[in-house]
């Protein structure tokens, strides 16, 4: 009953609106509600006490109901007519294109004018939904439609739209202040662009995209690329943040070059985690070693962040937008100082990696990430943590820690887009830094990079030579046998030469027997085609050993 009441009301209304609609006149330009939201009149009509008024349709085509608009921007449905589902629209679909859908009669009718494209009213922010269910079913998937949302302080506009486009499927445009697209145009946005995104030609021809020369630029030659994301790796106490901080301080000062390398000046931001105190020595050590005639164009943080969370990246970015230059260079010393997570994580590793690429994007600067290796002899070519860090970076720098004989390696690992760089040699210099003293007087030092030559190299015998020298021994204790012309030894002889010759157990002997074994001079020199297996031991297989042995078996 209650239902069969609701809808002879509709139905009133339905008449009822239909009357007032078809005997109200067009509204005139000068209507106070349109000229202070300075629009078009675009179909809305007027009644006997001046209001505006505005249709609501059903999907048949159907007036379902009306809304009154009076001087003052107030707002009233008819009573009884249906809204739920119900909408208007401005501008006709003669030429194939966006439809555009907003909550107001005004804000329709703002983007109308700016893009000469149909908008359609929803007339509620709750209504976006259903409308946009309607537009979908009866335009196809493939028609482009956009909500532009109010930006309303509530998040009511916005939250409707979200829900409208996460159903149907929908683009959604919000203004960046507070109101409405009327609002945004009034006090000055640019709607248009807000709207209509400029295309970005993402397709390019080939021959096209590789006519303007592109070459490498470099702040430092060879090792430090422009817009590159870099890692530089080492061992804790390994010299790497002194040799960072002197790629960074020649930049800063204008320093021509680095080792012959050639330096491009550069504006340098240097987010530190760790070690102020040590870098303040550092720096000041640098400066009066090197005594750069200016004030270095260079910044620190006096402290660190998670650079890969909103906060610690907004504070970053917002920091870095008011210093005097943009950076060229931005280094992160060290990564685990600036990461929310875990390094060995791929999914922490993406999120600051999406953070560097953010701030790459942001400044158009190379991003330094300092980093550990670990601990195992075997790791130390390599940064700790996941492999996702090596797969994302441009150049890829390893430290090498030095000795009493030999200075601090530097490695290129990885250049992408480039040749690798040749190693370089460098070592520490002490440096007394003047004016600066201890609590008993004494002046404090630091140390500053040096070239260094790199050191004689010591030809070592190889393994494999010393596994043939062991095989031939071993065959000339056991009666230096042939078979087919070939030197061999049996399986015995080579075991007892093993225990008698080389004093190994019997455990040992056989070990260096088995050809599973790498590391063995057996295994080895099988998997070299030195020798091979045959009858009950092994013949010599390669043609220049096989005959060295034989010559000096006939000299004998």
């Amino acid at each position: 009953m209650r239902d069969a009441e609701q809808m002879r009301k509709h139905e009133v209304a339905a008449d009822t609106v239909e009357l007032i609609w078809s005997g109200a006149q067009s509204a005139l330009l000068d209507h106070p509600y349109l000229a202070r939201k300075c629009i078009g009149v675009h179909g809305a009509r007027s009644t006997g006490d001046g209001r505006l008024v505005v249709p609501l349709y059903s999907d048949d085509g159907a007036l379902a109901s009306l809304q009154y608009i009076d001087h003052e921007g107030n707002k009233l449905y008819h009573p009884g007519g249906q809204t739920g589902g119900k909408f208007w629209m401005i501008g006709t679909l003669d030429e194939p294109g966006t439809i555009y859908l907003a909550e107001g009669f005004a804000t329709a009718a703002t983007i109308y004018e700016v893009t000469h494209r149909p908008c359609v009213v929803a007339y509620s922010a709750s209504n976006l939904v259903p409308v946009l269910g309607v537009l979908r079913a009866r335009h196809g998937a493939s028609q482009d439609i956009v909500i532009v949302a109010d930006n309303d302080v509530s998040g009511v506009g916005k939250s409707y739209a979200e829900q409208a486009a996460a159903k149907h499927g929908a683009r959604v445009v919000i203004p960046p202040n507070k109101g409405d697209a009327n609002d945004y145009v009034t006090a000055g946005g640019d709607l248009a662009s807000l709207l209509v995104p400029i295309v970005d030609n993402w397709l390019v021809q080939a021959d096209e995209f590789a006519s303007e020369p592109a070459p490498l630029r470099w702040l430092v030659k060879h090792w430090i690329q422009s817009n590159a994301l870099i890692m530089v790796h080492g061992p804790s106490g390994g010299g790497k943040t002194f040799i960072v901080l002197d790629w960074a301080l020649r930049m800063a000062s204008g320093a021509p070059d680095w080792l012959g390398h050639k330096i491009m000046p550069a504006s340098v931001v240097y987010l530190a985690g760790e070690g102020h105190h040590g870098l303040r020595g550092r720096i000041a050590a640098w400066k009066q070693h090197h005594r750069p005639p200016a004030l270095l164009s260079m910044w620190l943080s006096q402290d660190g962040c998670d650079l890969n969370t909103p906060a610690g990246y907004q504070r970053v970015v917002e920091n870095i937008r008011r210093l005097p230059t943009s950076p060229d260079l931005i280094v992160v010393d060290t990564l685990h100082r600036f990461l929310s997570g875990d390094e060995n994580s791929a999914q922490d590793a993406k999120s600051m990696l999406d953070a560097c690429a953010g701030l790459m994007a942001e400044f158009k600067c190379s991003v330094s990430l300092l980093h550990h290796t670990g601990v195992s002899e075997e790791a130390q070519h390599r940064a700790r943590g996941s492999s996702a860090w090596r797969g994302a970076l441009d150049i890829e720098i390893s430290i090498v820690p030095g000795s009493d004989s030999r200075p601090i390696q530097i490695i290129q690992r990885k250049s992408k887009d480039a040749e690798l760089a040749g190693e370089c040699w460098v070592n520490l210099q002490s440096v007394s830094i003047s004016g600066w003293l201890d609590e008993e007087g004494v002046e404090v030092g630091s140390a500053v990079v040096i070239k260094a030559d790199a050191p004689v190299a010591t030809k070592k015998p190889s393994k494999l030579a010393g596994h043939c020298k062991t095989f031939e021994n071993a065959w000339w204790a056991s009666g230096a046998e042939e078979r087919n012309g070939n030197p061999y030894i049996s399986r015995s002889g080579m075991l007892d030469y093993c225990r008698k010759n080389l004093g190994l157990s019997d455990a040992s002997a056989k070990q260096h027997l088995k050809a599973s074994v790498s590391g063995k001079p057996i295994a080895d020199l099988i998997l070299a085609e030195m020798i091979e297996p045959f009858e009950q031991g092994w013949q010599v297989k390669e043609s220049a050993y096989r005959s060295a042995m034989l010559l000096r078996k006939k000299e004998r």
